[in-house]
């Protein structure tokens, strides 16, 4: 039985790859920098986009946002740009390219930048899922501590990028930077590391960038992730973080 189990979870991600590939191939030829957004719940993805969205303006963006109940966060991200999509899941603790695809199914992709897919908050779930997303960026909130990253070391192995959210909030709860930088590197030596708080807006600027960058390496068919632009410098100084 254990064996059968395996085989149809196989199968069910080789079908999921051949449609992120096929997803992939149309996003990139319509010009389209497609970002996966993966954390635990209330890490701030929706608050990060409303404040991304709005600062990437005139640059047309779009959103599909996925979660077990509620339209909730696809309401508040309206007020930002038209072109927003809810999937409830259900009971599904992840989305799926063919519930991307559908999703997407009535928007004309030449007329957009970026992308980004709100997955369905959980860090385990979803990092098995392509959904022919050009970069994974992953979330964790100053607020779930230090350690967070080893915990959920899948999720990591293929990120792009860290966001370590609600940066304002580092003195206040006496956050290592370091430590967590550590924890994130023991998993992912390569990811860069990017705090940010779209409260204060410390780290937007150097987000929108490394978003700009990213599609214009994404376009030209270079496999460069502009790591370097982003990385932490190797000795972070704790209490500089909380001046």
């Amino acid at each position: 039985m254990a064996k059968e189990l395996v085989v149809l979870e196989q199968r069910l991600l080789e079908r999921n790859d051949t449609r992120a590939a096929e997803l992939r191939r149309r996003f990139k030829e319509a010009g389209v920098l497609v970002v996966n957004l993966m954390s635990s719940p209330g890490a701030g993805k929706t608050t990060l986009l409303t404040a991304t969205l709005p600062a990437l303006s005139p640059e047309p963006a779009a959103v599909v946002v996925g979660d077990l109940a509620t339209d909730n966060d696809a309401r508040r991200l309206c007020t930002a740009t038209p072109w927003v999509r809810q999937i409830t899941t259900g009971t599904v603790c992840h989305l799926e390219a063919a519930m991307v695809e559908e999703a997407i199914a009535r928007w004309d992709l030449t007329q957009l930048r970026y992308l980004f897919i709100e997955n369905v908050g959980n860090l385990v779930c979803p990092a098995s899922f392509d959904l022919g997303e050009a970069a994974r960026v992953v979330l964790f909130a100053v607020t779930e501590g230090e350690d967070k990253p080893e915990k959920y070391p899948p999720i990591l192995h293929r990120a792009d990028l860290v966001l370590l959210t609600k940066s304002d909030l580092l003195a206040p709860l006496g956050f290592d930077v370091q430590r967590f930088v550590a924890s994130v590197h023991r998993v992912n030596p390569k990811v860069p590391i990017l705090p940010v708080s779209a409260r204060t807006g410390e780290g937007l600027a150097a987000w929108l960038d490394w978003l700009r960058v990213l599609r214009g390496a994404w376009l030209s068919g270079s496999d460069e992730r502009v790591r370097a632009r982003l990385q932490l410098p190797e000795r972070v100084n704790h209490e500089d973080q909380r001046s």
